[in-house]
Order: structure tokens, then C-alpha cells, then sequence
């Protein structure tokens, strides 16, 4: 019987699949931009807002103020440097860029360290488990490297030398990575909960 994705994961694919076009996004920018159309900026955080907090859950590693913290100054970043936007890449992925450099100084602050080293990411505890562990628990428990990289390939899409110019590591660094943490994934996933005495 084939697992079904959990209702947060299917939201996440939703969100990625209903990217809204360069066009409208460009629209609206010249909007709040120009005449600081607070519909126009509503309608952007309404469109590009649940994809950033999704991708800062994962990056963080699980819901809290961490993640809100991630968006909150993301988009701060994103109005302080509309003007040197260049369209050279769509509104979302560019947001997602400031969102990945946001959450690393996060990380930086919290882990020493990070992006992991390979020694560190396998000496990750597992804790006992009182149930076996959905694949979003599982993620999350990744290292913070790990799941960085997983997150931005598997789940956001984007290649090893996007990976690698977003977190400053080499194509090769990012795929050797991306090895690693689904190894790791799938102990997490498999792990079986302990016996109860």
C-alpha cells in the first residue's frame, strides 16, 4: 500500500505547482513600487507568502518563530531591494533566495557549523519514538544541512548549481550532501519505535 503525502506535504505541492506568472508578479510590483499599492503588496504576500513559510518550516526545521522570523525578514529584504530586482529570474525564486540566506544566518547563529559536516550529520541523535515518524517529522529531524538540501532539491526543485551558488558549496558538494541526507531520511523513516517494556 503506497503512502499517501500528509496534508501539510500536499499543500506544499499545491503551492509549487500554482506559481503565479512573471507578468502579474511584475504588475504588481510596479504597483506597490511606484504608487505603494497596499492591494498590490497583500495580493504578492497572499501569493508568494504560504511557499516562503513552507520553505522556511523545512529549512528551519519545524514550526515556530523561527520560521515566521525567516518570512517576516525576508520580506523586509525583499521591499528594502525591489528597486535592484532585475527580473532576470521570476519574483518567487528570488524571494526563496533571500528566504534561503535569511534561514543560514538563522542556522549560522543557532549551529555552528552549518552547513554540516558529513562526521556531525551521522553522529545526529535518533530519540526514542513513541510512533513511528511521518515523513515530515523525518525531515525535520534531518541536520540542518541535510535538510537544506533536500529541501531545496526534492521538494523546491532546484538544481545542484543552483543549490551550490545559493548556499556557496560546489555542484558536487550538494549532490555528495544530497546522498548523505536520504540515507539518513530513510533511517529516520524506517526506524521502528521501541519495544514497550
Amino acid at each position: 500500500m503506497a503512502m499517501q503525502p500528509s496534508r501539510r506535504l500536499r499543500a506544499l505541492m499545491d503551492m509549487v505547482e500554482a506559481v503565479p506568472t512573471p507578468e502579474e508578479d511584475r504588475t504588481l510590483v510596479e504597483a506597490f513600487r511606484r504608487e505603494g499599492d497596499e492591494r498590490a503588496f497583500q495580493t504578492l504576500f497572499a501569493r508568494h507568502g504560504p511557499a516562503l513559510y513552507a520553505l522556511a518550516l523545512r529549512l528551519m526545521g519545524g514550526p515556530g518563530r523561527e520560521a515566521e522570523d525567516v518570512v517576516q525578514e525576508t520580506w523586509v529584504r525583499a521591499i528594502a531591494g525591489l528597486d535592484g530586482f532585475g527580473w532576470r529570474s521570476a519574483l518567487r525564486t528570488w524571494l526563496f533566495g533571500i528566504a534561503i540566506h535569511t534561514a543560514r544566518e538563522m542556522l549560522r547563529r543557532r549551529t555552528p557549523g552549518f552547513p554540516c559536516e558529513e562526521e556531525n550529520a551521522l553522529r545526529a541523535p535518533l530519540r526514542l519514538y513513541a510512533e513511528r515518524l511521518d515523513l515530515e517529522r523525518a525531515i525535520a529531524r534531518l541536520p540542518d544541512g541535510y535538510r537544506a538540501i533536500l529541501v531545496l532539491h526534492d521538494v523546491v526543485g532546484l538544481t545542484h548549481a543552483e543549490i551550490g551558488e545559493r548556499l556557496g558549496i560546489a555542484a558536487g558538494t550538494s549532490k555528495s550532501q544530497l546522498a548523505h541526507a536520504r540515507r539518513a531520511l530513510r533511517r529516520l523513516w524506517s526506524a521502528e519505535p521501541p519495544e514497550k517494556e
